[in-house]
């Protein structure tokens, strides 16, 4: 009787070989959870560049090329990276209605989803700036707006004038206003550097000083216009000019019409 006795289990064995199986269920899930969620996110990728691919042999291959390799008509998209993409189809640039100097924006053709499958297509193709998140381009220092002015004007006044209103180029190019243009897109032209514009890596130009860059001209964007007509905002010189042919040809307009109804005027 004592061995049998000896030999019974402890009433707390029972829960504690639960608490090991439960363990063990734990530990295996968490081994195999992270691969299963990595699967599945690389199947959504694979699945946008395979609906990108269909939506780039319609619309883009006829000029890129059915592989992006470009063609005399288009340039390679190979290594162009996916924010050049959602930056071209989400201005409404690409696709192009014409050939010609330089190729303006317009209404946009497809979905952000749509734009999304495409830069995945193209992202595969070769690496390239990838589509910023929105903590890139989305500033919380009230000073940034300052900073961002100074290096607007040191780096980008010079073609998009000093207000962002746009300007004439060579050959009938231009850079266009940025006016109504939208936080990522300005960070992603600095990112891919789209027709005459150059690009700024963050080895040029680090993330930081495009965020300021983008909330000066955000704000630049909002901010409302006390005099009303702004002339472009070209400069003093502009302004001169409308002063002198608009303002005293007035002043001349309305003394010779007070000279026509003076009272020798009329006798004569």
């Amino acid at each position: 009787m004592k061995k049998l006795s000896a030999r019974r289990r402890h009433p707390l064995a029972a829960l504690v070989v639960l608490l090991l199986a439960l363990a063990a269920t734990g530990g295996l899930y968490a081994a195999f959870a992270p691969a299963e969620k990595a699967q599945a996110d690389t199947s959504a990728q694979s699945l946008a560049i395979e609906e990108g691919k269909k939506l780039f042999a319609v619309g883009c291959s006829s000029c890129h090329g059915l592989d992006g390799q470009g063609s005399s008509d288009g340039p390679s998209l190979v290594g162009v990276g996916s924010a050049a993409v959602d930056f071209q189809v989400g201005t409404g640039r690409m696709p192009a209605q014409q050939s010609g100097a330089q190729v303006p924006a317009k209404k946009v053709v497809y979905s952000q989803a749509q734009i999304d499958q495409l830069a995945a297509y193209v992202a595969s193709l070769g690496p390239g700036p990838v589509v910023p998140t929105k903590e890139q381009y989305t500033s919380t220092d009230p000073n940034d707006v300052a900073k961002g002015g100074e290096l607007f004007r040191t780096n980008c006044a010079q073609c998009h004038n000093f207000a962002g209103k746009g300007g004439a180029l060579t050959k009938g190019k231009y850079a266009p206003s940025l006016e109504g243009t939208s936080p990522k897109h300005i960070y992603e032209a600095m990112q891919t550097g789209p027709q005459n514009m150059p690009s700024f890596p963050d080895t040029t130009m680090p993330e930081e000083q495009k965020k300021q860059i983008v909330a000066w001209v955000s704000h630049t964007n909002d901010e409302p216009n006390p005099g009303g007509l702004s002339l472009g905002s070209l400069g003093p010189v502009t302004e001169g000019l409308f002063g002198w042919i608009f303002a005293l040809g007035s002043l001349i307009v309305v003394a010779i019409w007070v000279a026509a109804h003076t009272t020798k005027a009329k006798k004569s």
